[in-house]
């Protein structure tokens, strides 16, 4: 089963597969100063960006996998 992100207002969270024990990253969503929006991460240093909630959404997800992608991290 592949990640889920999920928003929920102002939140984005990240599950893990039921496999593993459940963890959760926090993001932070605002309106960026050119139109769209801002997600920052709480703790991790991952950072995006996206012209509307769902393609915010889409680029949390690609974020996050690249951040924890054990193949980037070699």
């Amino acid at each position: 089963m592949k990640n889920l992100v999920r928003i929920r207002g102002n939140r984005i969270r990240r599950f893990e597969p039921r496999s593993k024990p459940m963890s959760e990253i926090i993001f932070i969503v605002e309106s960026s100063d050119e139109d769209g929006y801002i997600a920052k991460a709480l703790g991790h240093s991952i950072y995006t960006e996206g012209e509307t909630l769902d393609e915010l959404r889409e680029n949390v997800k690609d974020a996050v996998n690249c951040h924890f992608d054990p193949k980037e991290s070699k």
